[in-house]
């Protein structure tokens, strides 16, 4: 049986023209004799080579996909094998240089350059690289392939945060909730360096009780390009303005209008609480301006004990007659202390 060149690259017979390049430049890496001393990686460097060569060439791929190696060199010239332009049987023999090969293959790059120095006498010394950027196509197999052809992957930086507000109803921060959020970014293409638009579904699980400025990060998840890493982006909780509430921390403030006999009466208001409940509150000693009532328990959740709730604060807002009758000024006289 002929060579099989899908196999000596590691690459399938559907392979495309840039997982040919892959599998090339992987396999060549790895049997290179600078780097590989083991008997026989120079033979199977130059059969990289040929692989390479043939499968990289669109005719000669097409040859060899039909009729297989002795086809393709003419080993089956006269026998129904595949004919030249000029009727007369295909021949082909590997007559490249594979260390031509390997140079044309990087252009003027040296994978090995930053990857051996050589100490004293020759020996040769190694360097620690650490792992590329999530998200690269990396072989653990292959150190080499962490550094890139360009080495450009060492030099890449990350973008910076995507911030953006995240507004949430109490009733949300109070029972916990989950949003979806849609982004559009860039993405790269399979070949690297092109790149294309596609929506994104993030997910942001709020947890009860959850303080207004709580961040939530999607590492790495902006715009990809060839020379960047992505920027993370990043969710800021905010509190969306509710019609009856305020919040405080882990505590709701609720603001409520008395009249001036109310406040020097009493009276019984009904409060109203987060869960759509209605709390009865007596109120039978004078309320003075600017004092509260707290109904404990009737808060937001603790963020780090949602099992425990802050308190519901009632605050008042005692609404002064415009005017009063003399006789009324009389009464009040008679009956409210000077002092």
């Amino acid at each position: 049986m002929g060579k099989d060149y899908y196999k000596i690259l590691g690459v399938s017979r559907e392979a495309t023209d840039e997982e040919i390049k892959k599998g090339y430049r992987k396999m060549a890496l790895k049997y290179h004799p600078d780097k590989n001393k083991s008997p026989g990686a120079e033979d199977k460097f130059k059969e990289i080579a040929e692989a390479f060569d043939v499968l990289s060439d669109k005719n000669k791929r097409a040859v060899y996909d039909q009729y297989g190696e002795e086809g393709l060199k003419g080993g089956m010239s006269g026998g129904g094998g595949p004919e030249g332009h000029n009727g007369g049987s295909f021949h082909y023999s590997f007559q490249g240089n594979p260390h031509d090969t390997f140079r044309m293959f990087f252009g003027n790059e040296n994978p090995f350059e930053s990857f051996f120095s050589f100490g004293p006498g020759g020996s040769t010394r190694f360097t620690t690289f650490s792992p590329g950027p999530e998200g690269m196509d990396i072989d653990e197999d292959d150190p080499f392939s962490r550094m890139g052809m360009s080495g450009m992957t060492r030099k890449k930086r990350q973008d910076q945060p995507i911030v953006k507000d995240l507004q949430v109803t109490l009733e949300e921060i109070f029972i916990g909730t989950t949003k979806k959020l849609k982004i559009t970014r860039k993405v790269l293409n399979p070949d690297g360096r092109t790149t294309r638009v596609e929506d994104k579904i993030l997910t942001v699980d709020i947890k009860p009780g959850w303080k207004a400025g709580t961040k939530i990060t999607f590492p790495k998840e902006g715009d990809q390009t060839p020379n960047n890493i992505p920027a993370d982006i990043v969710f800021v909780i905010k509190d969306k303005p509710h019609p009856q509430f305020t919040r405080d921390a882990s505590d709701i403030r609720y603001k409520v209008a008395i009249s001036l006999r109310q406040a020097l009466c009493g009276t019984t208001i009904n409060v109203p609480t987060i869960d759509n409940r209605t709390i009865p509150l007596r109120l039978s000693e004078v309320i003075r301006p600017n004092s509260i009532k707290r109904i404990q328990g009737e808060g937001l959740p603790l963020p780090k004990q949602p099992s425990k709730r802050g308190d519901l604060i009632i605050e008042f807002d005692i609404k002064f007659p415009s005017k009063i009758s003399s006789s009324a000024k009389e009464i009040l006289a008679d009956t409210l202390p000077e002092s």
